[in-house]
């Protein structure tokens, strides 16, 4: 998977699932009956988004030393 445009193409897609996940922990944070085995699971699939997004990003956008 080193085609760029596909690559950009999953990159905007975790941003949107990592932008979701936001709303749905807001949500669940502020209510008062929440569940907190879901939030925890929730939280570490946000991690891991997190952490593919910037794996993608490195390939699409590779340190330089100057």
């Amino acid at each position: 998977m080193n085609d760029p445009q596909a690559l950009r193409e999953r990159l905007e897609a975790l941003r949107l699932e990592h932008r979701d996940l936001d709303d749905v922990i807001r949500r669940l944070t502020e209510s008062d009956s929440h569940d907190r085995i879901q939030l925890q699971r929730l939280k570490k699939r946000k991690l891991l988004l997190k952490d593919q997004i910037a794996t993608i990003e490195n390939l699409l956008l590779p340190d330089i030393i100057a």
